[in-house]
C-alpha cells in the first residue's frame, strides 16, 4: 500500500505539524509516537488520502516505529519521495465534480426544479477544459451556493418546526 504526505505547495505542513519537508530528505522526531501529538504523520492509502486532500500530494516512506490509528498512520522516520504531479489544480477541480455528481441525485430529489448545483458542476468541468471564463465559474459557484443555503434554510425551519410543534 502506498504512503502518502499531505503539504502546501511550499512544502509546509497542510493539516497541522511544524516546519516543512524537502524532497528526498529524511524527518525524525523524538519521544513517544502519539496519535495527533507526536509524530510524522502519514496516509495509508487513498481512503485515508481522502480525510486529508490538500494543495500537494507526496509519496513517502519511513522507517521504523509506527502507530496507526483509523484515518492516519504516526511513525518515528519519515521522507517525501514524489510529488503526485496528476494531482494538480484540474484534477482536484474534476475530482470534485465527480463526487458532487455521485450525491447530485439526493438534492435533486427533494428539489427537482433547482438546475443551480447540476449547472456548477457542468461550468466547473468546462472550466477545466477551458471553454469557460472564470468570471462564469465564480457565478455558477455563487449560485449552487445560494441553493445549498437556501436547502439548509428550508430543513433548519423544518426541524425547528418540529421541536415547537411537535410536528414534521
Amino acid at each position: 500500500m502506498t504512503l502518502y504526505k499531505v503539504l502546501n505547495e511550499d512544502g509546509s505542513c497542510q493539516n497541522g505539524g511544524s516546519g516543512s519537508w524537502t524532497l528526498g530528505e529524511w524527518k525524525e522526531v523524538e519521544g513517544e509516537l502519539v496519535l495527533c501529538e507526536n509524530g510524522l504523520h502519514l496516509c495509508d492509502g487513498e481512503e485515508q488520502l481522502l480525510e486529508w486532500l490538500g494543495p500537494a500530494i507526496y509519496e513517502a516512506e519511513y522507517e521504523g516505529e509506527r502507530l496507526d490509528g483509523n484515518d492516519k498512520a504516526v511513525v518515528r522516520r519519515a521522507r517525501i519521495i514524489r510529488k503526485l504531479d496528476t494531482w494538480n489544480e484540474r484534477t482536484v477541480r474534476l475530482f470534485a465534480c465527480d463526487c458532487a455528481e455521485r450525491v447530485l441525485h439526493l438534492y435533486e430529489e427533494k428539489y427537482s426544479d433547482d438546475k443551480r448545483p447540476r449547472h456548477a458542476i457542468e461550468i466547473a468541468r468546462r472550466y477545466v477544459n477551458g471553454e469557460v471564463s472564470r468570471d462564469e465559474l465564480y457565478a455558477a459557484w455563487a449560485a449552487a451556493r445560494a441553493a445549498a443555503r437556501a436547502a439548509e434554510q428550508k430543513w433548519q425551519a423544518k426541524r425547528l418546526r418540529y421541536y415547537l410543534n411537535g410536528d414534521e
